[in-house]
């Protein structure tokens, strides 16, 4: 029997949906998050065309709640989009295409791919880190995504800024945080000019790769994993992933010793979030029974 799957990653900026019995062929569709209301009848509307569906996974943004054992499971937390808080988005949907559903952030979920099928395939050990409009992470250790309190948060993670940057931060929780001062968002407030937008050789890039080695210094000083998928659309600029592993290794001074393989590129791409999608749509069907 060919289970049908129904998987979602939840942007910021757009959801991405998919539908499928097989992941390697899924086609997906781009529609633009706007309000709640809108952006959830329009994923129920194409999804309903192409069901019913054994399972549905969400790849969220965050923060949410993952813990299936919570009575708030599913719900978005404090969101910098203002109108997406509380919003209950896992229930919601899953009543409306009425089949198990299960949810976790799309970086865990990007992570999740990559590690069955990616960058991190046959690792106990590492992390996905996106560097997108925003920036988050998620971690698996011993073969197991890391949660407790909430899901980890890498992107709000403190930082030491550089000695001549006078740019305040651009996270409105913690100004001048990782995300603050190292994402899509803070390189358009930084410079005036989208990350896309911005040519090689612009010294924004040489700064972006320092800040972008002091969070990962932490992540790895904290998790020791054995490798670090570094995907997200800033990520795209030419260049940066070589320049950010030379920071990376001239911050840690010798003190741990990195294996060329450590920093790498999510090999899905930026399919990983909704792959991981997928694998939570069938974790969602094999929970049923």
């Amino acid at each position: 029997m060919a289970w049908m799957f129904a998987a979602i990653e939840a942007g910021g900026t757009t959801f991405v949906v998919a539908a499928g019995a097989r992941r390697a062929h899924l086609v997906p569709v781009v529609l633009p998050t706007s309000d709640p209301t809108t952006t959830l009848d329009a994923v129920v509307a194409w999804l309903r065309e192409r069901g019913p569906f054994d399972g549905l996974g969400i790849a969220a943004f965050g923060p949410v709640e993952v813990d299936p054992s919570s009575d708030r499971y599913g719900v978005i937390g404090a969101t910098p989009k203002l109108g997406w808080r509380g919003v209950p988005i896992g229930p919601q949907l899953g009543e409306a295409l009425d089949c198990p559903w299960a949810l976790d952030t799309d970086v865990n979920a990007a992570a999740l791919a990559e590690g069955r099928w990616g960058a991190c395939r046959g690792l106990d050990d590492f992390v996905y880190v996106t560097i997108g409009t925003g920036i988050g992470g998620g971690a698996v250790s011993s073969g197991r995504l890391v949660q407790g309190l909430l899901h980890p948060e890498m992107g709000h993670v403190p930082m030491q800024r550089a000695d001549d940057d006078t740019f305040e931060g651009s996270c409105p929780f913690h100004g001048d945080c990782f995300e603050g001062l190292a994402s899509g968002r803070a390189l358009e407030a930084r410079w005036g000019r989208a990350a896309e937008d911005l040519p090689p050789d612009h010294p924004a890039w040489d700064l972006e790769a320092r800040y972008l080695a002091s969070g990962l210094h932490t992540i790895t000083c904290v998790l020791a994993p054995q490798r670090i998928a570094l995907g997200g659309g800033v990520m795209a600029a030419a260049g940066l992933l070589d320049r950010t592993r030379h920071h990376l290794r001239e911050r840690l001074a010798g003190y741990l010793r990195l294996p060329e393989s450590f920093l790498v590129a999510p090999a899905l791409g930026a399919v990983s979030g909704l792959h991981g999608a997928f694998a939570l749509a069938e974790r969602a069907q094999s929970s049923r029974g």
